[in-house]
């Protein structure tokens, strides 16, 4: 493999790595994480459990656990105690949040919580996403066919050009589309349903891997476009060496009149008049050649 095929397969290898880390944060759902303060249930079935709220129920005359509604319930627990923190996470398209035992989540649609006046920028930020990813794609199939066949009556470089401009409008696109569902989620923390909002929360890690797609994709537009330009100037360059070479095979310079007159002996003459050699008619001890026109 030469050297501009290896350049091209190491420029190959961050355009496969943008393109898993769009897909890896398409489809999770760790944008933001946070915690969640909610209300500590009953302990019904759990006596002593760390979890629920403690209580005791107030026994009847005859001393019998009295079940009616009516019953007054002594709880233990006052203020923060009768809280719990849960811990939640975010994507495009669901929010989970733990169970109480913590071992299981509770998954739902970000789509219902929401607020409807914001659901249509939410579908555009998914789709700004999925273009994206669409994009880079393109760019990967674009690129490996350049490393992997090389037809000599196909222009490469406009290969190269493609490559920079769909890897630029990924990056656009994914930075956009990023953009917009930060303020979609902040605006859902403050106008969203009160069992969803958070109490606080962060960017998660599949918040980080989008924006780090968004910079592998500028890194690569920035150099496919300079390989581009070098390989367009280099081009240009050989073709203008080419037509100078064939230039001068073709054109052949005119002899002189000053050899030309030399070498037949004479001297010039004016244009449109003939010269003649008298040479012949010259004693024998004449010291040279004489023309007259």
């Amino acid at each position: 493999m030469d050297r501009a095929k290896q350049q091209q397969a190491l420029l190959l290898l961050p355009i496969c790595l943008a393109l898993i880390f769009s897909l890896t944060a398409v489809v999770s759902s760790h944008w933001c994480e946070g915690t969640r303060r909610v209300v500590k249930p009953l302990c019904q079935d759990q006596q002593g459990g760390q979890h629920c709220i403690h209580f005791k129920r107030d026994r009847s005359s005859n001393g019998r656990m009295d079940n009616d509604s009516q019953a007054v319930l002594y709880i233990w627990e006052l203020g923060d105690d009768k809280f719990i923190q849960r811990g939640f996470h975010v994507g495009l398209w669901q929010s989970c949040e733990e169970s109480l035992n913590g071992e299981d989540e509770k998954c739902r649609s970000f789509r219902s919580v929401v607020p409807a006046e914001e659901q249509g920028f939410l579908w555009l930020s998914i789709g700004g996403e999925v273009l994206d990813i669409v994009l880079i794609l393109t760019s990967a199939i674009l690129l490996g066919s350049r490393v992997s066949c090389r037809s000599p009556g196909f222009d490469w470089l406009r290969v190269d050009a493609l490559v920079a401009i769909f890897m630029v409008l990924a990056g656009l696109l994914g930075m956009v589309a990023q953009m917009m569902y930060t303020t979609i989620f902040q605006i859902t923390v403050n106008l969203g349903p009160e069992d969803w909002k958070p109490q606080t929360w962060d960017y998660g890690w599949s918040y980080c891997l989008a924006w780090g797609s968004f910079a592998l994709c500028l890194a690569v537009s920035v150099t496919a476009m300079s390989r581009f330009t070098a390989a367009r100037l280099e081009f240009t360059e050989k073709q203008q060496a080419q037509n100078g070479s064939r230039h001068s095979q073709h054109s052949f310079p005119e002899p002189e009149a000053s050899e030309s007159i030399w070498k037949t002996g004479a001297a010039p003459c004016p244009a449109g008049q003939a010269f003649r050699n008298v040479s012949g008619h010259l004693s024998p001890g004449a010291p040279g050649k004489v023309s007259i026109c």
